[in-house]
């Protein structure tokens, strides 16, 4: 089942990617996610990207990049280091399309949309970028800047893809779907037949809903029927699962699959 999914792994350092890329090639999974948070930034990242691209080559990897967390001293060096990072991915990587996001934060002219205009004239063709749609914004002003900004982005041929964040409301992602399909047609390039949509997936357990009701993450809205009932929450990812693969939708997992007992709970979830 997980062939048909990519699926995000975090890791502290070489030590533990090599761990959890050793257990997702045992368990079949070649399409891995590496995000840009926490440790994984700046120079850790280059070494990660050099030891997968040497290590495990055979991986289908995309690398997420955090405009937030990569930057550095000023906005000039900071893209500096971003074009630099595009070439060290060219040479280590033969998955040629890289996540961009902003970050929880904008940075003030130095998020997506500054950086999509500025690679119109600093950027090799053979690469392409995928952005973030959140489908999931309760408040009408809200949904109606996040829909304008997707359509700006998708206005730079090199964007190839969308990844939506998760949720809970699936009306409010059926609406937003319908929002996509329409759009897309108007951008010729972006509709061509190598174009993606990916959907994030968290598989639920007690854990995680105990920890996000004390915590919530920044830009993942869960409703409280989600948030106060295990058997709630799973039929309700059970249906957006089923949502995304009946719209060809990509799932991107990221909940934490690095144990037999992770796994196989993922796996028993998504086989139901």
């Amino acid at each position: 089942m997980f062939k048909n999914f990519r699926i995000e792994i975090s890791f502290k350092n070489l030590d533990q990617l090599k761990k959890k890329l050793d257990f997702c090639l045992n368990k079949k999974i070649y399409k891995i996610n590496i995000p840009c948070k926490g440790n994984i930034k700046k120079d850790f990242l280059i070494e990660v990207v050099k030891f997968i691209g040497v290590k495990y080559k055979n991986l289908d990897v995309i690398y997420h990049y955090s405009f937030y967390h990569q930057f550095q001293n000023n906005k000039y060096i900071s893209y500096q280091n971003f074009l630099n990072f595009l070439e060290i991915n060219k040479v280590y990587n033969k998955n040629n399309e890289i996540l961009l996001v902003s970050g929880s934060k904008k940075r003030n002219e130095f998020e997506v949309l500054d950086i999509l205009e500025k690679l119109k004239f600093d950027l090799n063709r053979n690469i392409k970028f995928g952005v973030a749609f959140n489908p999931y914004l309760i408040e009408k002003m809200d949904n109606k800047i996040e829909r304008n900004r997707l359509i700006d982005k998708l206005n730079y041929s090199f964007v190839k893809s969308i990844w939506l964040q998760f949720g809970s409301e699936i009306d409010q992602l059926s609406r937003e779907i319908n929002f996509l399909n329409k759009i897309i047609t108007s951008f010729k390039e972006f509709n061509e037949k190598d174009r993606k949509i990916y959907g994030s997936l968290l598989i639920p357990s007690k854990q995680f809903l105990a920890r996000f009701k004390f915590r919530p993450w920044r830009g993942v809205y869960l409703s409280n029927n989600y948030l106060n009932s295990l058997e709630e929450s799973g039929e309700i990812t059970k249906k957006i699962i089923d949502f995304y693969l009946k719209n060809s939708i990509i799932p991107l997992v990221e909940t934490e699959l690095s144990t037999e007992k992770q796994f196989l709970e993922a796996q028993n979830f998504i086989d139901l």
